[in-house]
């Protein structure tokens, strides 16, 4: 059971990492060149394993696999909302 919540809030955990960023980097950083480069994505998703690897040493239910796919969904987020950000009309 425990495992299942585990799974669960890592699950969770990445696709709101996901959402955030990706909606973040559309509607704020729209106009911000940096976050339009290729290399940004790499650099959200480097920062944000590295904010989440404390918070998942503290907790016992989530382990580092979380951090590691809070990270890589932050990094793809980030990839996708520039990528919306390059296709929205006026932009």
């Amino acid at each position: 059971m425990e495992g299942i919540l585990s799974l669960l809030a890592g699950g969770a955990i990445a696709f709101a990492g996901y959402v955030k960023s990706r909606a973040f980097v559309r509607d704020r950083l729209r106009f911000v060149d940096a976050a339009q480069t290729a290399r940004a994505p790499f650099i959200a998703g480097t920062v944000a394993t590295l904010a989440a690897a404390p918070v998942v040493w503290v907790l016992p239910v989530l382990g580092a696999g979380t951090a590691l796919a809070f990270g890589a969904s932050v990094g793809l987020g980030v990839a996708r909302g520039a990528r919306d950000t390059r296709r929205l009309p006026g932009a």
